[in-house]
């Protein structure tokens, strides 16, 4: 099971918990962002729902009064009641109509705010470069800042709750504040101890939540590990199904104690801190009953001041219950404006030069190194190595070598630790980096199979050529998979996957020659192919080579193999080991040399003999 570690306290001090307040500010103007029309309909209907419950107490005084009145004197009933209770009538219905007018309007807002929010993160997450993704750290904060999408929705609500509680508050207060100022004061100040706990307690959870994200990623690979098409076959075959289940609820049972130690903490002292709110608002409940035995309030007034007092209780302790959610809820909101900050580590350039057309003279890498972050280790070191313009390049060597990071560093999905990288003896970095990926076909080994239909599968090659079908069939026939497309019943429209309905799985080489054909799709001056033929049988491959001559006329090719049958096609062959250039030259003058090159073609070669 993966450790926790401890969190270091974000919020010490009062003072620094109350600073993460300023993160409120984010979420309304998000929320105005979304649909300042909703927001703004939804804050002018809670103010005038505020007004109605006292509005309807005053009306039932008044009410009262008269009855008291009429029934102590004998006089007929007054007309004037049966307005008033019209009156109360009104005032019941506009409150239900503005109920289910603040209902639609917030329901529409979050579906607009998540949407909204949602592609902001979706946008902001792909311009990150792929260090980051490769950063455990990165992954817990994408992780909390995902859920910010659809649980903020929670905070509208409650800074819509606040505007309504606070303006009904005020309302009643002032009724409480006429009849005695000092009631008031007893009211507020027996609410504070609750309000304190209840704030105190949401900054221990946040601190919890922050601390068992690690632990709560680790929860959802064992659930995907159990439960996942991918891992199904290996999950039986190994018999890992207790261990799975063992794993998960040892992580889950780990994570319930931690929530159980903090619940039960804060039912104890919530639940003693409360009762000093309710000793405060018997305590002015009884003075008022007092007076009114004393004949200094009448029926009504006591009726009034009964639930004035009683609104200013239940006022007060929403209005810091909701403060202290939102006070909760604002360092998780903390989360998604740390998310925001983040910042590529590539320096991106989307004005800077144009790629040349047609490149010129070639790519050049000069004393180029390279380390991943976090480790000192160099997997390149120093290389020199230049590709002339229309050159077909192998590049061998043993896996770990620094072969599929040096074409990394040459689409910029890294930058150089040191040296340079040059296209016509101009830095890349100097080159808009969309262009520089437009000029590049590119196919890792770890190629992507999107649950796509074929057409999109092959069409996202070249993002603006997607509805242009005869582009797509003729990729598809250059990286062979043209006879995959006429086996499938829906043809190009076919979806690929198991994730959706009428999906179709494919073979590991067929989803080779897919993702091959997307490479083919862009008319890129510089073709990249990482263990193309890793997945495909021997006809294949000899089917893909034998039209890649042709494919690559024109174009700057580098070709990353460990099949010396396929390599040695390419006009110039580099091995590569432990991060240099250890030799280079064509197949048979490598041959001939008698090194690294000879030793590890004929070491496969007598596999075949």
């Amino acid at each position: 099971m993966l450790e926790t570690p401890a969190l270091e306290p974000k919020y010490r001090t009062w003072r620094q918990r109350f600073a993460a307040l300023r993160n409120v500010p984010l979420i309304v103007r998000l929320s105005w962002q979304a649909s300042p029309a909703l927001l703004l309909t939804s804050l002018a209907g809670r103010i005038l729902g505020a007004l109605l419950p006292l509005a309807g107490l005053w009306l039932a005084k008044l009410i009262v009064d008269l009855i008291v009145a009429t029934t102590t004197q004998g006089a007929s009933a007054s007309p004037r009641i049966w307005w008033l209770v019209a009156a109360e009538l009104l005032v019941g219905v506009s409150g239900a109509v503005l109920g289910k007018t603040i209902s639609y309007c917030e329901s529409r807002l979050a579906d607009e705010f998540s949407r909204g929010v949602s592609l902001r993160i979706m946008r902001h997450a792909m311009s990150l470069d792929l260090q980051s993704f490769e950063d455990p750290a990165f992954y817990d904060q994408l992780e909390r800042a995902r859920a910010q999408a659809g649980d903020r929705v929670w905070l509208l609500n409650a800074l819509g709750n606040l505007v309504q509680q606070a303006a009904t508050l005020v309302s009643f207060s002032v009724a409480v504040v006429v009849f005695s100022p000092p009631l008031f004061l007893l009211l507020f100040v027996s609410l504070i101890p609750a309000f304190i706990g209840e704030t105190h307690f949401a900054f221990v959870g946040y601190s919890l939540a922050h601390e068992v994200t690690p632990l709560r990623r680790e929860l959802d690979y064992i659930r995907l590990l159990a439960t996942g098409r991918e891992t199904a076959k290996e999950t039986q075959l190994f018999s890992l199904e207790q261990f799975f289940l063992n794993r998960f609820a040892s992580a889950n049972g780990e994570l319930i104690r931690k929530n159980r130690d903090l619940q039960g903490r804060r039912l104890v002292n919530g639940s003693l801190l409360s009762m000093v709110g309710v000793l405060g608002y018997y305590g002015t409940y009884a003075f008022v009953v007092w007076e009114t035995l004393h004949g200094r309030l009448t029926i009504g007034s006591l009726m009034f001041m009964g639930g004035a007092l009683n609104g200013t209780s239940g006022q007060l302790q929403s209005v810091f219950s909701i403060l202290a959610g939102i006070a909760d809820q604002a360092l998780l909101i903390g989360d998604l404006r740390d998310f925001f900050n983040v910042k590529p580590t590539i320096r991106v350039s989307r004005a800077g030069l144009p790629v040349p057309r047609p490149i010129r003279s070639g790519v050049e890498f000069r004393n180029v190194s390279f380390h991943y972050p976090g480790s000192s280790r160099l997997v390149l070191n120093g290389v020199d190595l230049r590709i002339a313009r229309g050159e077909r390049l192998a590049l061998v060597g043993a896996n770990g070598q620094g072969k599929t990071t040096l074409v990394k560093l040459l689409t910029r999905l890294y930058e150089p630790t040191a040296g340079r990288i040059l296209i016509d003896g101009v830095d890349i970095r100097e080159f808009d980096i969309d262009d520089l990926h437009r000029q590049m076909g590119v196919i890792f080994q770890d190629f992507v199979r999107f649950d796509m239909s074929v057409h999109e599968n092959i069409g996202l090659g070249q993002i603006d050529r997607l509805d242009d079908d005869t582009r797509i069939l003729t990729a598809a026939w250059n990286s062979g998979a043209h006879e995959v497309v006429s086996k499938l019943p829906g043809g190009l429209r076919q979806m690929l996957g198991r994730r959706f309905e009428g999906g179709v799985d494919l073979s590991g080489g067929e989803w080779q020659k897919i993702a091959l054909a997307r490479a083919y799709m862009r008319e890129a001056q510089i073709l990249i192919l990482d263990e193309p033929t890793a997945a495909l049988d021997a006809a294949a491959e000899f089917e893909l080579f034998s039209k890649f001559a042709a494919l690559s006329e024109g174009r700057t090719a580098v070709l990353i193999s460990h099949r010396f049958s396929t390599v040695k096609m390419c006009d110039r062959i580099v091995v590569i080991d432990d991060g240099t250039v250890q030799e280079q030259g064509s197949h048979a003058e490598l041959l001939a040399r008698g090194g690294q090159y000879a030793h590890l073609f004929n070491l496969q070669a007598s596999q075949y003999t």
